[in-house]
C-alpha cells in the first residue's frame, strides 16, 4: 500500500523521476535565495520579478516556439533588464525602488501575456503561466541543475556580505564597496532562479517555491544555516507530496507543489516553535 502510493510512481515512470529531480533543483537552488529575499524584506520583491521575466520567454516562444534556450535566454534577458532599470530610475529619480519596479513588472506582465494570448494557443499560454513540471527532458534538467549549482556557489561567496545587507545595510555600505555590487548579483540570483522555476512551475508559480518554504522555515530556526536548511528541506517535502497528488489524483502538478507548500506555510505559522501562533499566546513562565 505504501509502495504503491509513494515509491511506485516513481519507480515505475521515468517522467515522475523527473520531475523530482527537477524540483529538487529548484528548491536547493531558489530556497536559500528565498531566505534572504525574507530577511531584506523583499519576499514581494520576487513575486515583480517572477513577473517580469514573462515578455522574454514569450519573445523567445514567437521566435522558436517552445524552445528551452530561447525561452531561458528571452527571460533572462527581460528579467535583467528590468532588475537594472528599477535600480536606475529610482537612483536618477524620486521614486523609490518597489515602486519602480512594481510599474515596470506590471507592464512587462502586460506586454508577455499579450504576446503569448495573440499568437499563440491557450494551451501555450497555460504552459508558459502554470508550467509542466511533469514534461521535463534531459536538456531542461541540465539546465536546471546548473542554474541550481551556479546559485550555490554565488550565495557561498556572498555569504558574509549579503548577511551584513540583511541585518545593516548603511554599515556595509560604510565599510565597503561590496554593497551595491552584492545587491545587484543578487537579483541576478533572483532572475535566475525565476527562470529555472519558470521551466518547471511557470511565472505564476515559480515565487511561491522561492518564498513559501522561506517563510514557514522562519518559524522552525533563527540562524541563517538552518534557516536555508529548513526551507531546503520544505521545498523538497512539497514537490514530493505535491507531484504524488498530481499523479494520483490528476492535479496540476505545478499549483499541487505550490498549494503543499502553503500548507506548510500555514502548519508553521501556528505550529512553529519559533514565534508561532501557540508559541506567541501560551502564558511566559516568570523567573
Amino acid at each position: 500500500m505504501i509502495w504503491d502510493l509513494i515509491f511506485a510512481p516513481f519507480v515505475d515512470f521515468g517522467f515522475m523521476r523527473r520531475a523530482l529531480l527537477g524540483c529538487v533543483a529548484v528548491s536547493f537552488g531558489a530556497t536559500p535565495v528565498g531566505v534572504f529575499l525574507m530577511l531584506r524584506r523583499m519576499s514581494l520583491t520576487g513575486d515583480a520579478m517572477a513577473h517580469a521575466i514573462l515578455p522574454g520567454a514569450a519573445i523567445g516562444y514567437l521566435i522558436s516556439g517552445l524552445s528551452l534556450s530561447a525561452m531561458t535566454i528571452g527571460g533572462l534577458i527581460a528579467g535583467m533588464v528590468v532588475a537594472l532599470t528599477s535600480g536606475f530610475v529610482a537612483r536618477v529619480t524620486a521614486i523609490t525602488e518597489d515602486a519602480s519596479l512594481a510599474a515596470f513588472y506590471l507592464i512587462s506582465l502586460a506586454v508577455g501575456v499579450l504576446i503569448v494570448s495573440t499568437r499563440g494557443s491557450n494551451v501555450d499560454l497555460l504552459h508558459v503561466l502554470f508550467g509542466s513540471v511533469l514534461a521535463l527532458d534531459d536538456a531542461a534538467l541540465v539546465l536546471l541543475c546548473s542554474f541550481a549549482t551556479l546559485s550555490t556557489l554565488a550565495l557561498a561567496l556572498l555569504l558574509r556580505p549579503l548577511v551584513l545587507e540583511c541585518v545593516d545595510p548603511q554599515f556595509l555600505q560604510s565599510v565597503s564597496r561590496l554593497s551595491a555590487i552584492t545587491h545587484f548579483i543578487f537579483l541576478a540570483l533572483v532572475v535566475i532562479n525565476l527562470v529555472a522555476g519558470f521551466h518547471a512551475l511557470g511565472t505564476l508559480m515559480a515565487v511561491g517555491i522561492m518564498i513559501l518554504p522561506a517563510t514557514a522555515a522562519r518559524f522552525w530556526a533563527a540562524g541563517i544555516v538552518g534557516l536555508i536548511s529548513v526551507a531546503a528541506l520544505i521545498a523538497t517535502f512539497s514537490s514530493v507530496i505535491g507531484l504524488l497528488l498530481s499523479f494520483h489524483y490528476s492535479l496540476p502538478s505545478g499549483p499541487a507543489i505550490i498549494l503543499v507548500a502553503g500548507i506548510g506555510y500555514i502548519f508553521s505559522l501556528i505550529f512553529g516553535p519559533v514565534g508561532g501562533a501557540i508559541v506567541q499566546t501560551l502564558p511566559r513562565q516568570k523567573i
